[in-house]
């Protein structure tokens, strides 16, 4: 017997594929980070935070290895601050009451977006005082 869901529990939303699905997600994806920068000013100032922080990278890093250490830090908290905003937004979109489940979401997304920015304090820290002392 096959494990794959049978025509009725099918999401008739998801019925794209091939290069229209990817089509389709391109510009999702799209209006998503146009939405992140119009809206919400947590995006902005992660992002302005993060260009200066590439270009430090590739002027700094020595090695290919060295640069994408930089680097991803950086574009990990860009990915968590989309979805610290997505979060919000559910939350705000379910109901603008305040509610104790929905603080605690909210606040998880917080902790993650400080978690991401303590990983770049950690790793550009560490790396510049190495590259001090060495």
């Amino acid at each position: 017997m096959s494990d794959e869901p049978t025509a009725p529990f099918r999401n008739p939303l998801k019925g794209r594929t091939g290069l229209v699905r990817l089509r389709n997600a391109l510009r999702y994806s799209l209006d998503g980070y146009r939405a992140a920068w119009k809206d919400e000013q947590a995006f902005r100032q992660i992002i302005g935070l993060c260009v200066p922080g590439l270009v430090l990278a590739v002027l700094f890093c020595r090695t290919w290895a060295e640069g994408i250490l930089l680097v991803l830090p950086l574009l990990f908290a860009v990915v968590v601050e989309l979805c610290n905003s997505a979060i919000e937004n559910v939350v705000d979109r379910i109901s603008p009451e305040w509610h104790p489940l929905a603080k605690k979401a909210k606040d998880m997304g917080s902790a993650a977006q400080l978690t991401a920015q303590l990983l770049i304090a950690l790793v550009w820290g560490s790396y510049l005082l190495v590259r001090i002392c060495a």
